[in-house]
């Protein structure tokens, strides 16, 4: 069995060879890009299990990277690096459709524990119960990865859409936030809750007829939240 491919998107020389070194010793096989165009060409092209992306880099930013690579259909799972620290980043990678998001500087164990996790998710996708699934006037195609509402595509981010599986799939069930934490993102080391609410409050927006009064994705005060179709 080969070993997991990544691709290491990093434009400090040292930090490239730490972490190459590193990773490959741990089993991984580690290809790196350190500027904007040749890592959105490699990541588009190439075959990876993970994708680990830096967000300031030479030639573009790794935001921009994260958006182009959803948009061209590859789902590879991204785990942005920066030193960026603010919330509002954290936020506009995971609407982007990075799966996590890791702040500079960390730890080393910390990491292989997200690239694992990463690598577990994907490699065990929840398989809904149905092709297709109905209510209200909208409807989610799991095979084409779709959202249409009355007929009309509606366009959600990668996390967006897993949440939103997770919820059909567990239909009627109260679900805290630190389960959503833990099985739509992977592990349970956010360092807020907050994210699973960001992540609400989106599809709330994009589905509901009425967000500030639900119909499908109710509040469970003191809890979390439940998905009624």
């Amino acid at each position: 069995m080969s070993p997991p491919r990544l691709l290491l998107v990093e434009d400090e020389p040292g930090l490239v060879m730490t972490l190459t070194d590193r990773l490959t010793a741990e089993g991984y096989d580690v290809e790196s890009a350190t500027d904007a165009p040749t890592a959105l060409e490699t990541a588009t092209t190439g075959k990876f299990d993970a994708i680990l992306l830096d967000v300031m880099l030479p030639g573009g930013n790794g935001f921009d990277i994260c958006r182009t690579v959803r948009q061209r259909g590859v789902q590879t799972p991204i785990l942005m690096l920066t030193a960026r620290g603010q919330v509002v980043d954290r936020v506009v990678g995971l609407k982007l459709g990075a799966d996590d998001y890791l702040v500079k500087p960390f730890e080393m164990a910390e990491l292989l524990a997200r690239i694992e996790a990463l690598l577990r998710r994907s490699a065990t996708p929840p398989q809904p119960a149905t092709e297709v699934a109905r209510f209200g006037d909208i409807t989610v195609d799991f095979r084409r990865a779709e959202v249409t509402k009355s007929g009309t595509l509606v366009e959600l981010s990668a996390r967006e859409f897993k949440l939103l599986r997770y919820f059909i799939d567990h239909a009627g069930a109260a679900l805290s936030r630190d389960e959503l934490l833990n099985e739509v993102w992977g592990y349970n080391a956010m360092p807020t809750t907050r994210t699973v609410d960001v992540h609400v409050a989106w599809l709330r927006q994009k589905l509901e007829d009425n967000p500030r009064h639900p119909q499908f994705i109710l509040t469970v005060h003191g809890l979390g939240y439940k998905f009624v179709g």
